[in-house]
């Protein structure tokens, strides 16, 4: 970004300018009266931009560059997973207050944030790796079971929140489904972060599968056409499932591409029979009011270049969706329709929220809950849809309320103008999707690991994504020279056959490890010929269990898993 640096006038130098342009005298002419009119104007309008560019020097955020104002608002986001967790277990706290347990959906997005940090350079990569991996440890390690308490899950599941000292069940709270999806969605990321041929980087990528594997997607359904929003020990399942547009499109996906519990693909046509499509504000796009609901699934899954069939039908994608959703909302905010103070260009973004009279699931178009209450999160998570008015709205928030909005983990969760409220509190999910989607936004670096999953890409192709530069016949690929295919087949007993592609001839090594990081086989170690190889793993001599094969090519790592059963 270029920096141009305009001279100052001096009072004295404004003066001169309005003084000459104001006491120019002229003949008694026709034409004497309209110039000095348009003069007059001119310096009317001199002094108004000259204002405006004096308020905009004078701001907080001036000085900082767009990088540099984001790396401010990224940074501070990211402390309060680092600071508000439990560094023994890694559980990380619902929100900023005392004595507020763990969240599991804080510790999804989380463990993501952990991944940026070590990019930014705010942690070392052994702090980050090894935090992710006590947190891991935790959620594969704790009981799961059906009693009321002494439990952090059931079927592979996780209780909504924990106490944050226990990891177990405190609050009396659901077994929920969206908030496991979540979380897994922060684990699996991190599984695709840590690559390394190292104890600790194998065992974060084991434990990662183990969890994830253990979820019983099908037991979640309950013979519904979707998947069940929540069960407990106490009323058992609630009877609601999820259909129609909102958050859970992650963990529908997470669900059809499980390699040990998969739900079938009449799953994904039961949850888009519920979307609705609407023109608000001269967007049209599938509703769902709070802006939530069009980012989280975003935080890690690339929607840009892939379309289900109810996508290809409307000629458009989710990512192109949300940006569309995100528009109304602004226009909505800009409108104004119930005259609440401040709403405009700048101030916008309606979403899930605290607010003066509590916590509430707030959105526009159509008004939902909307109470006059913003949110910076809405305007952050939605960097990547709409870069040029997210950024603006965050800067001049942060210059016109930073003394009442900003605290050391950025901005508070919220505030409402018309009735001069100001949070107290930041809550993790939604200090999230500001740290994730900004990275997203920055370099995509999330989107492009996440998107490498092979669980995932499953899950996609279930759900009938494709390709928008395809004909209709070829899945939902990551574009990728250096290919190291899934194993076939995958469980197997005794043997299968790993594929993999090299784009130039190159010295490589194939290796094969246990879920406790310890080298079993070797499979391939030399040079070999740009092209496709062909390797037979022979699992004869081993138990049963889960390993992974690691192939390194040069400077590029690809790690896969395969499932032995006997």
């Amino acid at each position: 970004m270029v920096s141009i640096k305009e001279p100052k006038p001096t009072d004295k130098s404004r003066q001169q300018i309005f003084t000459t342009t104001c006491h120019i005298r002229w003949p008694l002419s026709s034409v004497g009266p309209f110039l000095f009119v348009g003069l007059s104007i001119f310096a009317i309008v001199f002094l108004a931009v000259d204002s405006f560019a004096q308020d905009r020097r004078n701001s907080p955020s001036a000085a900082l560059s767009d990088s540099a104002f984001l790396d401010l608002v990224q940074r501070a986001s990211f402390d309060f997973f680092w600071q508000e967790a439990n560094p023994s277990n890694g559980l990380i706290k619902d929100r900023s207050a005392s004595g507020a347990p763990c969240s599991i959906a804080s510790v999804g997005f989380g463990l993501s944030a952990l991944c940026v940090a070590i990019d930014r350079g705010w942690i070392s990569r052994e702090d980050g790796r090894n935090r992710v991996l006590t947190t891991l440890k935790t959620f594969w390690e704790k009981p799961q079971g059906r009693d009321p308490q002494g439990y952090i899950g059931y079927k592979g599941f996780f209780y909504h929140f924990l106490d944050i000292n226990t990891a177990l069940r405190t609050w009396n709270s659901e077994l929920s489904s969206i908030d496991t999806a979540l979380l897994l969605a922060g684990i699996l990321d991190a599984k695709q972060y840590f690559t390394n041929s190292e104890p600790t980087e194998n065992q974060v990528r084991s434990l990662a599968d183990s969890i994830y594997y253990r979820v019983d997607w099908k037991w979640m359904r309950n013979f519904m056409p979707g998947l069940a929003m929540e069960w407990s020990p106490e009323r058992g399942f609630s009877g609601a499932w999820w259909r129609g547009y909102n958050e859970a499109m992650i963990m529908y996906i997470l669900g059809l591409g499980s390699p040990t519990y998969p739900i079938p693909s009449t799953t994904w046509t039961a949850w888009t029979s519920g979307y609705e499509w609407q023109t608000q504000y001269g967007q049209s796009y599938v509703i769902f009011p709070p802006l939530f609901g069009h980012q989280y699934s975003h935080c890690w899954i690339d929607f840009r270049n892939i379309q289900d069939d109810y996508m290809r039908n409307r000629g458009i994608t989710y990512f192109e969706n949300s940006r569309r959703a995100t528009l109304a909302a602004r226009a909505y905010c800009i409108a104004n329709p119930r005259r609440w103070a401040g709403y405009g260009e700048n101030v916008w973004g309606i979403t899930a929220c605290d607010g003066p009279n509590g916590y509430a699931a707030r959105g526009a178009p159509p008004a939902e809950n909307d109470d006059g209450t913003i949110a910076p999160t809405a305007a952050g998570g939605s960097m990547p849809f709409t870069p040029q008015e997210s950024i603006a709205a965050l800067r001049y928030m942060y210059d016109t309320y930073r003394n009442q909005i900003w605290m050391k983990y950025g901005f508070r969760d919220a505030f409402n103008l018309t009735v001069n409220w100001w949070d107290s509190d930041v809550i993790g999910i939604d200090e999230g999707p500001i740290v994730m989607m900004i990275e997203n936004y920055r370099t995509g670096s999330i989107w492009k690991r996440f998107m490498q999953n092979a669980d995932i890409q499953r899950g996609l192709q279930a759900a009938g994504f494709l390709s928008m530069t395809s004909v209709g016949e070829n899945p939902v690929a990551v574009p990728n020279a250096f290919t190291l295919s899934q194993n076939y087949p995958n469980p197997f007993n005794p043997t299968t056959t790993i594929r993999f592609y090299l784009p130039q001839r190159e010295r490589v090594a194939l290796k094969v490890f246990d879920v406790s990081g310890n080298e079993i086989a070797t499979l391939v170690n030399g040079e070999l010929e740009r092209g496709e190889h062909i390797v037979a793993f022979d699992g004869q001599r081993f138990p049963s269990g889960i390993y992974f094969y690691v192939l390194t090519a040069g400077k590029i790592t690809q790690t896969r898993k395969a499932i032995l059963l006997k």
